[in-house]
């Protein structure tokens, strides 16, 4: 069974964008940018939504700096509103049940998973237990007023292993974890 990793970069107040700040938040230094050229789950298979899809196929047509690596890696997008065919290379539209797909995927795959933006399918994913790593960079802004895509709401609770921190540029810090969704807090009976 192979590894599902769900990534996500994050403010520190939880958003994962803000209206008029710049990708990153304007602080993406050389040792983040080398990071992610250096991870080697790069030609990971990537699992995303309709949004997500819209946004990344849009920045890599015009040539954002950084996204042509995903031109060549498997992309498989789940969504009811898009049609086949894509026109990303390399992406598969997915229309059924994402857990299950994302199931028999983990299963049948020659290569860890991984995910990349896509705030409701990773909510999913990671309630139905599909999840075995969580990655998130926080950067050191705060979006309270023009922050957009709230993370972790409507997440279950989640008791998290840190297996690795690392700063970037004396200003990010990124978060790798091991997920583990819990029925409630520790200490307190259902009800």
């Amino acid at each position: 069974m192979q590894r599902l990793t769900i990534d996500f970069i994050i403010s520190l107040d939880g958003y994962g964008s803000a209206r008029g700040w710049p990708g990153w938040w304007g602080l993406e230094g050389p040792e983040y940018l080398g990071w992610l050229e250096e991870l080697p789950e790069q030609d990971h298979p990537v699992l995303m939504g309709a949004n997500t899809y819209r946004v990344m196929s849009s920045l890599t047509a015009g040539g954002e700096p950084g996204t042509d690596v995903l031109n060549d890696v498997q992309k498989y997008v789940f969504s009811s509103t898009l049609e086949d065919p894509l026109g990303w290379q390399n992406s598969t539209l997915v229309q059924t049940d994402a857990v299950e797909y994302v199931r028999r995927l983990k299963e049948e795959s020659d290569r860890p998973l991984r995910t990349l933006g896509s705030v409701s399918l990773c909510r999913s994913l990671l309630k139905a237990g599909l999840a075995d790593r969580f990655r998130v960079v926080v950067f050191p802004v705060i979006t309270g007023a023009t922050g957009s895509e709230r993370i972790f709401d409507g997440y279950p609770d989640v008791r998290l292993e840190l297996v690795e921190a690392r700063t970037f540029d004396n200003r990010s810090q990124l978060l790798e974890y091991v997920p583990t969704v819990i029925d409630a807090p520790p200490g307190h009976a259902m009800q």
